[in-house]
């Protein structure tokens, strides 16, 4: 067991340790850059997916809203409340606003992974589609390239739908303990029971129930936020410059000063919004959109949305409080935001905030299930494979949940999330240039006057496109 251990703490080291982070830094600044900035020039568009006018009206297909709330509901989890805090703790407030640069830069990575795997996507035959980094890189890169799709979704099996969904039911029945008194098992019960409901319904089931919880879970975190915010308001201009002279070193909050808040701003944003990652591609490919930037725009304001609008409310919560104390390090993760919160507002938010955590960590849940089912079948197409997968997520969300201690057997789930995200990034990499091309023919669409551009496959015949995914154009007929 220690050799094993051994081997993935190493596997950490080569990973996160020194080599993940300033690759996707350089990778987010490296697409902002070619891109034309895209994420900016586009920033506005983004918005037009919340709108109701935008939704397509087929029931039995995936709406770009829908695979925007179930990214999203993904990408936000206990990291935007426990992981915020711990950043701050240990980078200082400095640390806030490396997250929102490295938030702003991975816009651009994510609209690139996610619009390639919008191009690859396969239609299921149900009105459905499935697709993400393994797609692309067989159908983009090639057959030959077939054991980099295997590797990439054993590491996503392992790291998302085993050792996270771990972590979440941890999370959860943690907190409820906590601030309930409600035993473990009960919660582990809970969770296992509407998972099985949740996952056993398919992806529309799991688009549909996000649809409508990801935006309570949102909206009324936000706004809890911003009551705090509002009650704080003669202090947030203080605030806002604390962050910024701790960011470039010129106040120091925390041992390591300027190298802490960006180490830790960098680590916990990436962790939090999973730009690069190669997750949220597996969910923005279900969606019915009319041309592939359409979905990696609407991924890029899941990140947008995620670290810049949900884990700054953390921030502000935190850094408004007396709770947080410049240096200390006894009370950290969800027990800061949790205290800074009842300072603010009173006792009550601690049932408040078990509530948020409930949603926050079921949503992440039944994402990570999915990412899962996608994963496998690139594996195998055997129909019990996806009813033991299905299974075992149900045991692991109880198993997480009713023993404290179960968590640390999914030691590997880091290591594991590293290598996969370095695979991903090799895949869009070397299919950069397929997304400048898309991208290029969206702009021209739009000079044109085409309010909601549509890819031609034919203009990308020499591409592995399933033309099956995609409408015919006006006047065409599919090749």
């Amino acid at each position: 067991m220690e050799t094993i251990t051994g081997i993935f703490t190493t596997l950490e080291n080569l990973t996160w340790g020194w080599a993940l982070i300033p690759i996707l830094v350089v990778f987010g600044i490296f697409m902002t850059a070619l891109t034309g900035f895209v994420q900016f020039r586009y920033f506005f568009r983004m918005f037009r997916v919340l709108s109701p006018n935008n939704e397509h009206a087929d029931p039995n297909q995936i709406s770009a809203r829908q695979a925007l709330f179930v990214s999203l509901g993904g990408r936000v989890g206990g990291g935007n409340i426990a992981g915020v805090a711990v950043a701050i703790t240990l980078g200082g407030p400095g640390a806030v606003f490396w997250m929102w640069a490295i938030a702003l830069i991975g816009m651009a990575t994510s609209l690139v992974e996610c619009t390639l795997a919008q191009v690859f996507k396969r239609s299921t035959g149900d009105g459905t589609y499935r697709g993400g980094p393994a797609s692309y890189i067989r159908h983009g890169l090639g057959t030959h390239y077939r054991w980099l799709a295997v590797l990439y979704a054993v590491c996503l099996i392992a790291s998302f739908a085993l050792g996270f969904n771990a972590f979440q039911s941890n999370t959860f029945a943690g907190a409820v303990s906590n601030s309930l008194g409600i035993d473990r098992i009960w919660s582990g019960v809970f969770l296992a029971v509407v998972t099985g409901f949740i996952v056993y319904g398919g992806i529309r089931r799991i688009a549909q129930a996000s649809d409508v919880m990801v935006p309570v879970m949102a909206l009324s975190y936000i706004a809890m936020a911003v009551i705090v915010i509002a009650l704080n308001i003669t202090e947030v201009p203080s605030v806002l410059a604390t962050i910024v002279s701790n960011a470039f070193g010129l106040e120091e909050a925390v041992a390591g000063g300027m190298g802490a808040a960006i180490a830790q701003g960098l680590r916990r944003g990436l962790f939090s919004n999973e730009a690069g990652l190669g997750s949220a591609p597996n969910v923005a490919a279900t969606a019915y959109v009319k041309h592939p930037i359409s979905q990696g725009i609407t991924q890029s304001l899941s990140v947008f949305l995620d670290t810049i609008v949900i884990c700054s409310c953390t921030a502000f919560v935190i850094l408004l409080s007396d709770a947080y104390v410049p240096g200390a390090t006894g009370v950290d993760g969800i027990a800061l935001t949790q205290q800074a919160l009842v300072s603010h507002v009173g006792g009550w938010s601690t049932y408040y905030l078990t509530f948020a955590i409930l949603l926050f960590a079921f949503s992440s849940i039944i994402y990570n299930y999915y990412l899962g089912e996608t994963a496998l079948v690139e594996l195998t197409q055997h129909p019990m494979a996806l009813h033991i997968l299905r299974a075992a997520i149900i045991a692991i969300v109880f198993l997480g949940a009713t023993a404290p201690g179960a968590t640390s057997v999914f030691f590997f789930s880091d290591p594991l999330m590293g290598l996969l995200a370095l695979v991903n990034l090799m895949a869009i990499l070397m299919l950069f240039p397929v997304a400048v091309r898309l991208l290029q023919d969206y702009r021209e669409q739009l000079k044109a006057g085409v309010q909601r551009p549509v890819l031609d496959p034919r203009k990308f015949s020499d591409l592995d496109i399933d033309v099956t995914a995609w409408d015919v154009p006006p006047g065409g007929a599919r090749p």
